[in-house]
C-alpha cells in the first residue's frame, strides 16, 4: 500500500486512478478530481478544498477529515463508502452511489445532499439543509439529528430510530418507512407516502399525515396537529394524545384521547368507512 503522508496537492487530478493508498494529514488545494476513479483508499486527518473529490471511486474509508465549501458535489457515483467523525461543509454530497455508512459526521450544508443513493447507514449524524436524501434507498438510521425541509422525499425502505426531524413537507413521496422513537416537526408530514410506521414517535405537523395510504401509529403523540388524516386509507392509528382537528380520512381507525374536531364531508368520502375512537366522549363531529 503506498502511503501518503503530509502533502499538499494542487491542479486537477493529482491522485486520478489511485490504488490502494493510505492517505493522512493531506491537503488537496484548488483543482477538480483529486482522486477521481481512485479504489481502496484510506483518508485520515485530510483537506479537500475545491470541487469534486471522490467521483466514481470504491472502498473508500474517510476518518476525521474535512470536505469544506467548495467541495461541493464531492463524492458521486461512488460505492462502498465509509466516513467516520468528519465535518461536511459543502452541499450536493452523494449523488448515485451505494453502499454508504456514515458514523459521528456533521454536515452543515445538507442541501441536496444523498440523491438517488442506495444501501445507506446513518448513525449520531447532524445536518442542516433541504432535500436530504431525495430518492434514496435501503436507509437505515440511528440518532440523527436534521434541520432542513423535504427530507427523505421518494426515498423507499426507511427504517429511522431515535432522531429528530425539523422539516416542512418530510417523508413525501416514500414507500416502505418506519420510524421509532423519533420526534417530527413541521408541516404537512407524509403526504403521498405509502406504507409509512410510526412507533413511539412525538409530531406536530400542520396538516399532517395526509393522502397517505396504510398508515400505522403505536403509542405516538399529536401536539398541535391539525386537519390530520384527509384522504388517508387503511389507517390503524393509536394516538396517546389529543388531536386538534380530524378531517375527511377514507378509511380504517384512529384512536386518541380526544378530538378536538371531526370534519367528515359525505360527498368526498364515506364516513362509514373510518372509526374515530375516543377515551372523551365530547369529541366535537361535522358533517358537511
Amino acid at each position: 500500500m503506498r502511503k501518503y503522508t503530509n502533502q499538499y496537492f494542487d491542479g486537477e487530478r493529482p491522485l486520478f486512478a489511485e490504488t490502494n493508498a493510505d492517505i493522512q494529514g493531506t491537503t488537496f488545494g484548488t483543482g477538480e478530481s483529486p482522486l477521481k476513479e481512485s479504489c481502496h483508499i484510506h483518508l485520515t486527518d485530510s483537506i479537500f478544498t475545491y470541487k469534486y473529490p471522490l467521483w466514481y471511486s470504491k472502498h473508500v474509508k474517510v476518518d476525521h477529515s474535512i470536505l469544506e465549501t467548495m467541495a461541493r458535489s464531492g463524492i458521486w457515483y461512488t460505492h462502498d463508502i465509509e466516513i467516520n467523525d468528519s465535518a461536511i461543509q459543502a452541499p450536493k454530497i452523494f449523488r448515485r452511489c451505494s453502499g454508504i455508512t456514515l458514523n459521528n459526521d456533521h454536515f452543515s450544508d445538507a442541501k441536496e445532499t444523498l440523491w438517488n443513493c442506495q444501501n445507506i447507514k446513518i448513525n449520531n449524524v447532524q445536518a442542516n439543509g433541504d432535500y436530504f436524501g431525495m430518492n434514496s434507498e435501503n436507509i437505515y438510521v440511528d440518532h440523527m439529528n436534521l434541520i432542513g425541509n423535504y427530507v427523505f422525499d421518494g426515498a423507499k425502505n426507511v427504517e429511522v430510530h431515535n432522531s429528530t426531524f425539523v422539516s416542512k413537507d418530510a417523508f413525501w413521496n416514500c414507500e416502505n418507512v418506519k420510524i421509532y422513537d423519533s420526534t417530527i416537526n413541521g408541516e404537512y408530514l407524509g403526504w403521498n407516502t405509502k406504507n409509512i410506521t410510526f412507533i413511539n414517535c412525538t409530531i406536530e405537523s400542520d396538516q399532517g399525515l395526509c393522502y397517505i395510504d396504510h398508515l400505522m401509529m403505536r403509542n405516538c403523540r399529536l401536539l398541535r396537529t391539525d386537519l390530520a388524516f384527509e384522504f388517508c386509507s387503511n389507517i390503524d392509528a393509536e394516538i396517546n394524545s389529543n388531536i386538534m382537528s380530524v378531517k375527511n380520512p377514507i378509511s380504517g381507525t384512529i384512536h386518541a384521547h380526544s378530538v378536538g374536531k371531526i370534519i367528515l364531508d359525505p360527498t368526498k368520502i364515506d364516513p362509514s368507512k373510518t372509526a374515530i375512537v375516543t377515551d372523551d366522549k365530547a369529541s366535537k363531529k361535522e358533517t358537511a
